[in-house]
């Protein structure tokens, strides 16, 4: 368990500890992810149907697929990852969030396995999987090209790893931190950190040094007349998502 303690920000742990019972409701503290998250899944399902041959309209269209949600939090992302047929293990390295998973799911009949690890203590098992969804994670841990390189360990040669995060600009100060943790009160203040903030240029040098081949990036961005968030290939100003894959 040593090399598990290479990337973890105990105070970075400690924020999502205190608001874990609240994963699932629409309207608490992570209304930001519950308002993103369809456009997060468009993007995620998509790349993952196209890097397989997926056709998403059948049945279990990920059936077959064993699929990493790392800092899965509550579990927004793995149960849909679970309803198309994948086999989902999710993991965070805040303990509170593991329960609150875990009977989610039960309540929802799924199953996933939920763990308290980290991607380090995953990778010196020997874990493997066809995708590594790595979404809001990297800009809270202390050695960002450590944990993408524990990443890339967990993936199959040919596997996919989708990493989201925010650009660090004066924008995104703007915007992710003074907007959204004071001024709409969407996030607890603190919860950001803009030097912990990573560029898309930055991003894709550390996926490429970690040993992955950067394949895509696309901003999300916020609608405010129609309050939602889409997609774009243009502004990656604030939130934005990349995909790579591990050479095979």
């Amino acid at each position: 368990m040593q090399a598990a303690q290479t990337t973890i920000d105990d105070a970075e742990i400690a924020k999502f500890e205190a608001m874990a019972a609240e994963w699932w409701d629409p309207n608490g503290k992570f209304k930001p992810l519950h308002m993103l998250n369809p456009c997060r899944l468009d993007y995620i399902t998509s790349q993952i149907a196209a890097e397989f041959e997926r056709d998403l309209s059948a049945q279990s269209a990920f059936q077959g697929l064993r699929i990493l949600d790392i800092g899965c939090g509550g579990g927004l992302l793995s149960e849909p990852m679970a309803r198309l047929g994948a086999t989902v293990v999710g993991a965070d390295a805040a303990p509170r969030n593991i329960p609150v998973a875990q009977i989610h799911a039960e309540q929802s009949g799924l199953e996933i396995d939920y763990r308290h690890t980290t991607a380090e203590a995953m990778a010196a098992d020997g874990e493997q999987f066809d995708v590594v969804l790595n979404m809001e994670v990297v800009e809270h841990v202390a050695d960002p090209l450590a944990y993408l390189t524990a990443c890339q360990q967990l993936l199959r040669p040919g596997g996919l790893h989708i990493c989201s995060t925010i650009n660090r600009n004066a924008k995104s100060y703007a915007v992710a931190i003074v907007g959204a943790e004071y001024v709409m009160r969407w996030l607890p203040k603190g919860t950001h950190e803009w030097s912990k903030f990573i560029t898309p240029e930055e991003l894709y040098k550390l996926i490429s040094d970690a040993g992955l081949n950067p394949v895509d990036k696309k901003g999300f961005v916020f609608n405010p007349i129609n309050w939602s968030w889409y997609l774009s290939s243009r502004d990656l100003s604030v939130n934005y998502v990349t995909a790579s894959v591990k050479p095979k």
